[in-house]
């Protein structure tokens, strides 16, 4: 994995409340109050991984603040033809940095990823995907898998139940940090040909949309 680098420091007005509303603290009470978008900001911390290099990654928020979307321009991975070993896995970690207001907690509700994928007969790509606050267990990994022959966009979205969310510790100051990872299997597909995933699509449209719940402390 590619050491940290450290990003500029992206400051953005807000992250408002995502469409599925996450309860308040008892598991049957709805939530009183919603977070005032312009006291949320989030501020990219650190980028890390090989399907990530510095440059290649940006953040900014959804044109209706309910979300944040995650731009790359270089997580491709392929295997066959004059691929190398390295080039089967590629990964990215961003740490990110929520400000939200007193009182409330966040959680990952859902995520949305887009890409491209060009696989042969034989060969299968994967795009896996999980989450945790600084100090926390890692939320468990979910996976979507695509199996050649297969050339055209292709579109996964997870959905966190809201008893499974992992929610930041109340009063805390805890970064949040995203794992994502592509991986290209050749299987029997035939020798040379080259197959491959890529968080990128035919339109340009690089994109992976994360939708944020909140619940009252």
């Amino acid at each position: 994995m590619r050491k940290g680098l450290t990003a500029p420091a992206v400051y953005l007005s807000a992250l408002a409340l995502a469409a599925s509303m996450a309860p308040a603290a008892s598991a049957d009470a709805a939530p009183k109050t919603r977070p005032a978008p312009d006291r949320i900001t989030l501020q990219v911390v650190t980028v890390n991984g090989s399907g990530c290099p510095a440059g290649t990654a940006a953040v900014a928020p959804s044109s209706d603040n309910t979300a944040f979307t995650v731009t790359y321009s270089d997580y491709l991975a392929q295997t066959g033809g004059s691929s190398k070993p390295t080039d089967i896995r590629k990964n990215c970690q961003l740490s990110l940095a929520v400000h939200i207001p007193q009182g409330f907690t966040y959680g990952i509700a859902s995520a949305d990823y887009r890409g491209f994928a060009s696989l042969a007969d034989g060969a299968s790509g994967l795009e896996r995907a999980n989450y945790y606050h600084q100090g926390m267990q890692q939320s468990t990994p979910i996976s979507h898998s695509i199996r050649g022959p297969y050339s055209d966009n292709w579109q996964f979205t997870d959905r966190t139940p809201v008893t499974e969310i992992v929610w930041k510790p109340c009063g805390e100051n805890r970064n949040f940090n995203i794992n994502t990872e592509l991986r290209v299997d050749e299987g029997t597909s035939a020798p040379g040909e080259t197959s491959f995933m890529a968080f990128d699509s035919a339109d340009g449209s690089v994109r992976t949309v994360y939708h944020f719940a909140w619940k009252e402390c």
